[in-house]
This record gives structure tokens, C-alpha cells and sequence, in this order.
């Protein structure tokens, strides 16, 4: 099995894929999942429970029941503050918001709900959160983000993140997952749910203004003093997602040379480029899905686009096009560790497995710990929130990092401040993130990378999870010793649900999506392209043993 590259990749969606929006909300709210069918159950991946209303994987019933959990949780931990709820522009993430909102009021929870009904950035809830429960002990804040992120428009997604304001571990996790399927096995008796009208009225309903809430505190993270001393001129493609309307206040508050490229609302996507696989995804590190910002590249010094919920950022340098993910954050990762003075010199870098090893080159030169942990931005909120971590990336464009004091500011993914910084550097160092990453790579190395995704059944995933070393059938590995095999992950010995071999020169990764119906195989060399080509027929021939019937 290996990545097939749709016709349509790259190209304008057209009329045929798009999705059937009225369809779609009557299947959220008619279509009752079977319990008995694992596929149709809760089940919350690396970010939260995701799935699709046509397949019965994200129904008004799951909703329902999450929250109810959520709710149940809550009281069990004596989380008793706020709640602080968003979504993004998915046409599911509106049903869903209403429906948990239902239930939150039924259970007298006190839920800061978005001013004026605008969307929310996943940030956004994390930085409120935050700000909420800063130097407090009793009375907590934590939030509900409703989104599936960059996936498809016919998904939906649901997760939770607990008072640290980042996306909860697999303890919080697996018991709202159990409870929430009891609930739904039991016939929904035990979820407490009132009318909407109701609901939005209830005492415990309240505004949060989380636009301007966020913009006005995103001075003490980037400088936009230097921006826009050094006329930096940006572009900016919300993608239609959560922040389409945060650029604008963003631009006029710092007074930024900053065009918003497009501020349409579709929750079709139909705007969009179809991604490599014939699929409508926000995605703003695939170069399929990111035409429209390439082809304007010229306009600007720099450009960026975010994802859906806006957790993830894509960097277009008018020296390279669009940067490849570990490309940026390489480059981030220098600028920052070199300009933030007033960082912990403890502060460590944080990355994944499957994350550029040049990063690991970066971390080494600059002389900070570097934390190696497996997929899944949750593993870094701890960290983000003391500031034993400065900053923390997976290679999938997701980031955070500290205040420029040193402090926390979200302990969950953020593309906009990342996409930000990509203007700051260029304003200080006189060179765009292109220029900048092949300085980096002339002195480091330069990594040759790719990503292999192809479709996978549940049982095929499963199989891939437990793939060990002696599955391997070699030790060599594209002509090198493999010098390491792993399982688990360096920097906190947590399952990387899959497995990682690495070589003198390079390494690959295998493992199967927490989100989607795929697998994937990552692999980079030092050496050549060809080399790398060699890495990952090597790792296809692993995967294709492995997964086979």
C-alpha cells in the first residue's frame, strides 16, 4: 500500500465532492449510533472525539453524552469554575455547540459562551482559560473545543481540555469516553439536557468576548513594535476558519501592513483546493490545499494561512513558496531560543517522534534539553504552563511557546502566533523563514523528508500500533546500522503507537492516525534524496508485512 495522488489534488473542489450541508445537520440530529458497533462509539483519539454524522461517529447522541461525562467529571474532580466553550466553522461544530450547551445549563454549569456568537480558535480557549486561572487555586476554569480541525467538512469534532487549558491526557480522556458510552448504552436516561431557548437564557449562561480578549494580550508574546518599524507586508488566508475574523482587529490594534486574504464563511469549503487525496482539508501545510496562498506570495514579504480552529499555522516565504512544516519550526525554534531573553535557561524544546531531527541539531547548538515525547500536543501542556518547556511543535504545523516574559500563554496548539513570528524574524534578521532555514541548513545539514498517508481499516491500524523490533527483518536499514528502535519515546517513556528506527544519517516512522482512517510513514535522511527514497520503500515493506490480512 502506498500514498495515491488524487487528479484532482491541487485543483479548484469541484461541484461533485462538495458536501450536502442540509443533509449533513438532518443526519447529525436523525442518525442514532449502534453501541455495539465500535466504529460508531465515543472514542477520543489524540485530539478528542472525532467523526462524521453520515457514518453515525458524531451524532447529536455523542454529544450529548460527552458532555454529560464532561459534566460528571467535573464534579468528581471538584472543577467548579467556569467553563469556557468555542467552536470553529465546521457545519457540525454549531449543532454540537447547542446541544452541549443544553446539557452544561441542565447541569448548572457556569459556560462562557462566545460574544455575539462569534467562532473561536482553539488559542483563544486555552489563553482564556489561562488568564482565568492564574495565581487561583480553588475555583477553576477548564473548556470545551469543538472542532475537528483541518479535516474534511463533514466532520465534526469534540474534545476537552482540563484546567492546565491544554488538550486532556489519556486518564481524563478514557474515563469521559467510558462514562459517555455507558450514557449512550443506557438510552441517554441519565444525561440531564434542557431546551436551547432555555438554556441560553440560564443564569449560568454567559458572554466572553474571546476576540478581543486574545488580541489585545498577543503584544506580550510577539513584537510588533519591530514588525511594524521594519514595514513588514504580510498576507494572511484564514482558510474560512475560527480566526476569519481575528486578523482584522489584529492588523488595526498593532497597526500591521497585513491583508486579509480572503474573509469568506462556507461551510462547504468550496473555496478550497482539493488536498492529495481527492479530499476537501484545511490544511494549511499541504501544498495541494494551499494554492491560493502560493500563488500570491509575491504580494508579500510573508504569508500565512491557519487551519480550521486555527491551531496550526503554514508559513509562505517569497524566497521558497510554502515551508514544509519542520522546516519553519526548525527555523522558529533558532530564532527563538536566541531572542527570548528572558526565558528559564532550563527552558527546554519540546518535538515528537516523527518530528525533524534537525530540530534535535538546533537543540544541541543552542545547548537546551531537548524533550522528544510521542504524537499528541497534549504530552506538552504540563510543561507550557510551569515553563520547564519554552517551546513545543509536532510536525503537523502545531506549536506553542512561552510569553516573551517567560510566562505561560497557551498550553494548546496556536497558528496565530506562530504565523506571526514568521514576520518578526523577517523584520529582524532581514531575511524571510526561507532564507533563514537555509542558513540554518548550510551550517547544520540539510534533511531530506517525506510523509507517506495511506488509507487503513481500523483492524489494520490496530496491527500497525503493536509493531515491534522484531518485525523489522533487518538491521540495516537503507545501507546504515540501525542504532536504535523505539517504542516508546525518549523524552517520557510514554507508547509511541507505532515504531521508530534510527540510523547514523536517518531514520522512519510508522504509526496510524488517532484521527483519520490512515496510517502514515515518516522518514528523513541526512544524506540525499535518494536515500531518503530508500528509507521509505524499506518502511512501505515493514507497514506492508505488518498490516497484511
Amino acid at each position: 500500500m502506498s500514498q495515491n495522488i488524487s487528479p484532482l489534488a491541487g485543483k479548484p473542489a469541484p461541484a461533485s465532492i462538495l458536501v450536502d450541508v442540509a443533509a449533513l445537520l438532518a443526519a447529525y440530529s436523525d442518525l442514532q449510533p449502534d453501541p455495539n458497533e465500535p466504529s460508531q462509539r465515543v472514542s477520543f483519539g489524540t485530539s478528542g472525539h472525532r467523526g462524521c454524522a453520515f457514518e453515525r461517529s458524531f451524532n447529536a447522541t455523542h454529544i450529548l453524552a460527552i458532555t454529560q461525562a464532561i459534566c460528571d467529571y467535573r464534579k468528581g474532580k471538584g472543577i467548579d469554575g467556569p467553563l469556557f466553550i468555542g467552536a470553529d466553522t465546521h457545519a457540525l461544530s454549531q449543532p454540537a455547540f447547542e446541544n452541549a450547551l443544553e446539557v452544561l445549563a441542565a447541569n448548572g454549569v457556569e459556560t462562557m459562551i462566545s460574544a455575539d456568537g462569534e467562532f473561536t480558535p482553539t488559542p483563544a480557549i486555552s489563553h482564556a482559560i489561562l488568564v482565568h486561572n492564574r495565581d487561583r487555586l480553588h475555583g477553576l476554569a477548564d473548556g470545551i473545543v469543538i472542532t475537528p480541525s483541518h479535516n474534511p467538512p463533514d466532520n465534526g469534532g469534540f474534545k476537552y481540555n482540563p484546567p492546565h487549558g491544554g488538550a486532556a491526557d489519556s486518564d481524563i480522556t478514557g474515563w469521559v469516553q467510558q462514562r459517555a458510552n455507558a450514557l449512550i448504552e443506557g438510552g441517554l436516561r441519565e444525561v440531564r439536557r434542557m431546551p436551547l431557548a432555555q438554556a441560553r437564557r440560564a443564569g449560568s449562561t454567559r458572554s466572553h468576548d474571546y476576540l478581543n480578549s486574545y488580541v489585545a494580550d498577543l503584544g506580550n508574546v510577539v513584537d510588533f513594535e519591530l514588525i511594524r518599524a521594519a514595514g513588514v507586508r504580510m498576507g494572511v488566508d484564514p482558510l474560512g476558519g475560527a480566526g476569519v475574523h481575528y486578523w482584522a482587529p489584529i492588523a488595526e490594534r498593532y497597526r500591521l501592513d497585513l491583508e486579509v486574504v480572503s474573509d469568506v464563511v462556507d461551510p462547504q469549503f468550496a473555496f478550497m483546493s482539493v488536498d492529495w487525496d481527492g479530499q476537501i482539508r484545511m490544511d494549511p501545510s499541504s501544498s495541494y490545499a494551499m494554492q491560493r496562498l502560493i500563488g500570491l506570495k509575491d504580494r508579500y514579504d510573508v504569508a500565512f494561512a491557519c487551519d480550521t480552529d486555527h491551531d496550526r499555522h503554514g508559513i509562505v516565504a517569497q524566497s521558497s513558496g510554502l515551508m514544509p512544516a519542520n522546516h519553519y519550526l526548525s527555523v522558529l525554534i533558532d530564532y527563538l531560543f536566541r531572542h527570548r531573553p528572558n526565558w528559564k535557561p532550563e527552558a527546554a524544546i519540546g518535538k515528537t517522534v516523527v518530528s525533524t531531527a534537525l530540530i534535535d541539531r538546533v537543540a544541541k547548538r543552542l545547548e537546551r534539553q531537548l524533550l522528544e515525547v510521542p504524537v499528541g500536543f497534549k504530552w506538552f501542556a504540563q510543561g507550557l504552563c510551569d515553563g520547564s518547556l519554552g517551546f513545543g511543535c509536532e510536525e503537523s504545523a502545531g506549536a506553542s511557546l512561552l510569553r516573551r516574559d517567560g510566562s505561560a500563554w497557551v498550553t494548546d496548539k496556536d497558528g496565530l502566533v506562530p504565523a506571526l513570528l514568521s514576520a518578526e524574524m523577517t523584520a529582524r534578521e532581514g531575511r524571510d523563514p526561507g532564507e533563514l532555514y537555509t542558513r540554518l541548513t548550510d551550517t547544520l545539514g540539510q534533511p531530506f523528508s517525506s510523509r507517506i498517508e495511506a488509507a487503513a481499516t481500523p483492524a489494520q491500524k490496530a496491527k500497525l500500533s503493536r509493531l515491534g523490533a522484531d518485525q523489522l527483518g533487518s538491521e540495516q536499514l537503507a545501507g546504515e546500522r540501525i542504532e536504535q528502535v523505539l517504542s516508546h519515546a525518549p523524552g517520557n517513556d510514554a507508547a509511541i503507537g507505532g515504531i521508530k528506527a534510527v540510523t547514523a544519517n536517518g531514520w522512519f516512522a510508522a504509526r496510524p492516525s488517532g484521527t483519520e482512517a490512515i496510517y502514515k510513514i515518516y522518514a528523513e535522511s541526512f544524506k540525499s534524496e535518494q536515500h531518503l527514497q530508500t528509507l521509505l520503500a524499506e518502511a512501505q515493506q515493514v507497514v506492508d508485512r505488518a498490516i497484511a490480512d
